[in-house]
């Protein structure tokens, strides 16, 4: 039986008279593929912000391998094993492919930890992605799945216990999906707890063990995929009817 990693406890977030998130509870187990999923609006970005620490919670609590986050900057959730991508990538354009994933390695490495070492990790990660011919060349040629790819290679690069993924697969083709996913289940599968939030039904649905459903702030529903895609209240919130 996996151990739990991250605990949300009834976390409450408010811009103003607007609740965005109201008391929110679940968990995530240590090696879990976890789908989050619910239309525009529902909440998702505002869940990940406050696990990441670009927001901090009004309510509740987060917990993350066994130790209380709230309060605590993003750069401190990063250095504890949490690391996130972002919608719209943004690699600094005028540094190389191998520099845009040496900043975060150096950032989580040990004092005094050899240059070398720290290459070799990237290439390694840049191995698995498909991309390490591309290592010293500047990301301003990159593709769209290029960058997408890059975008998951500096999280990773920070090595995190907790990788959230967040919409990496937008705007990519039916192959470049599949692409995707392959590498995110490779770095599952070598330990990494990944929680997906992600549009695309049958990117989400297939790589998740587990899934949550957020709709206008509110969790409505939680289980494995089969019972997600079958489950009432997902089908209003997404369809309305």
């Amino acid at each position: 039986m996996s151990e739990t990693l991250l605990e949300i406890n009834g976390v409450t977030k408010t811009f103003g008279g607007f609740t965005a998130l109201s008391k929110v509870s679940t968990e995530v187990l240590s090696g879990e593929r976890f789908g989050l999923i619910g239309p525009n609006g529902s909440g998702k970005t505002t869940l990940i912000n406050c696990i990441s620490g670009l927001l901090q919670n009004d309510g509740g609590k987060i917990i993350f391998d066994g130790k209380q986050l709230d309060g605590l900057p993003a750069h401190k959730r990063t250095a504890a094993g949490i690391t996130r991508t972002f919608q719209i990538p943004r690699p600094f354009h005028t540094m190389t492919v191998m520099d845009n994933l040496k900043i975060p390695a150096e950032f989580v490495s040990k004092p005094g930890a050899p240059q070398s070492e720290i290459t070799d990790d990237a290439m390694a990660i840049l191995e698995t992605m498909g991309m390490a011919e591309k290592a010293n060349q500047e990301t301003s040629g990159l593709t769209q799945i290029e960058l997408r790819k890059l975008e998951l290679a500096r999280a990773i690069a920070a090595k995190p216990k907790l990788l959230i993924s967040d919409e990496a697969m937008a705007g990519l083709t039916g192959n470049e999906v599949d692409e995707v996913l392959e590498i995110l289940i490779k770095f599952n599968e070598q330990g990494m707890t990944i929680i997906m939030i992600e549009h695309i039904m049958r990117a989400v649905m297939q790589f998740s063990h587990r899934v949550i459903c957020l709709d206008a702030g509110e969790l409505i529903a939680e289980g494995v995929p089969e019972e997600i895609v079958k489950d009432k209240g997902v089908e209003r919130a997404y369809l309305g009817v």
